[in-house]
């Protein structure tokens, strides 16, 4: 797509109808039936609609559909108002009501919704992690198996935990067997699945960080993070609940940090002999201004440059092409070889994790 075509879709009735097409495409119907309400709300008066008629920013970059979406979803999860229920069970599903009853919602709720326009959504979302350890078993196969990890954007550090996963990719399988959180999408593709790990794979360590992170040990802050998962995905609600029974376990290793200054610091501790050092992210990339972009990337290049054999560095990112909005696994990594820094592009997934198309490499 052109970038006239992504200006295009910063319109405000352009973005809502790609983002409602976007949750039908990905089996959420009832969803996407609440995001177009949102057309309704905007015409409305209420502090909630003059905030979405004024919105300062990009609608769709900043997700703003999908902050009101999980503060409708927040609703009914919480027990304040049930009659969304209807909507998400498809027992209402003709657009007029939907958008009468959002707007009713929107009006009783003005001072409930109206926050949930202040920050994007945390869309920690557990069947990501498929496509990030695909990555780093590949990466496996060229430099020091032994990994220690840090995450940006960790949200509640659900994929922060994803070492304590069980994960069947395609005819691979990593991790624990018995974890209560069983990774398995549908394998796609001519590229046959990842390697399989080595003997010598372990992840030895996992640090995130988030500038708000989730705590979800905290019931409020578990629903909240709950809330922002579509209601027709009842896959993905299992896997939220398998987090925080993970979480209640041991929590996952979180700082609450700026993604640059927590990348800087990160890359400035001392490396162990025989340990690869990995960056990964997932969805969050595009929500960081730019110049924290070219600051991460700045040091990762820099840190790059200082990468051997024994001390590795390696770069492992699923984020979505801002030209075609495909979600892309893609890896770097410097060991002091020829092709180092290179970007290969390993794979391309479902924005939830139902599916991985892998391509290899």
């Amino acid at each position: 797509m052109s970038d006239g075509g992504i200006m295009g879709l910063e319109e405000f009735a352009a973005a809502l109808d790609w983002q409602a097409a976007h949750a039908e495409e990905n089996d959420a119907p009832c969803t996407a039936r609440v995001i177009r309400a949102l057309a309704k709300v905007r015409e409305g008066d209420t502090a909630t609609g003059r905030r979405i008629a004024n919105w300062q920013g990009l609608t769709l970059k900043d997700a703003m559909p999908l902050r009101m979406a999980g503060g409708l979803h927040h609703l009914l999860l919480s027990g304040e108002d049930e009659r969304l229920a209807r909507v998400y069970s498809g027992q209402i599903s003709d657009q007029g009501q939907v958008d009468r009853l959002v707007c009713e919602l929107v009006e009783t709720y003005d001072t409930l919704l109206l926050p949930w326009l202040d920050g994007p959504p945390q869309t920690n979302e557990a069947g990501r992690s498929a496509s990030l350890m695909a990555g780093l078993l590949w990466l496996a196969q060229r430099t020091v198996p032994r990994f220690e990890l840090f995450e940006l954007g960790a949200s509640a550090g659900v994929n922060t935990m994803l070492d304590r996963y069980h994960f069947k990719l395609g005819a691979t399988e990593v991790g624990p067997a018995k974890s209560p959180m069983q990774i398995e999408p549908k394998w796609r593709g001519g590229g046959g699945s990842p390697p399989a790990p080595p003997e010598a794979f372990k992840i030895l360590s996992v640090r995130g960080c988030d500038v708000a992170p989730v705590d979800l040990s905290d019931t409020a802050s578990a629903l909240k993070l709950k809330s922002y998962v579509w209601p027709d995905a009842p896959v993905r609600m299992a896997r939220i609940d398998a987090a925080i029974q993970l979480a209640g376990e041991r929590a996952p290793d979180l700082v609450k940090q700026d993604a640059g200054d927590f990348a800087a610091e990160m890359l400035a501790r001392p490396q162990a002999e025989g340990t690869t050092r990995a960056m990964f992210h997932s969805i969050m990339w595009q929500y960081m201004p730019s110049e924290t972009q070219d600051a991460i990337t700045a040091a990762m290049e820099d840190a790059g440059a200082k990468a051997t054999p024994e001390r590795p560095l390696g770069w492992v990112s699923l984020e979505t092409d801002p030209a075609t909005f495909r979600h892309e696994l893609k890896v770097r990594y410097w060991n002091g070889g020829a092709d180092d820094g290179a970007t290969t592009l390993l794979s391309h997934a479902h924005p939830h994790g139902a599916w991985v198309e892998w391509v290899g490499g």
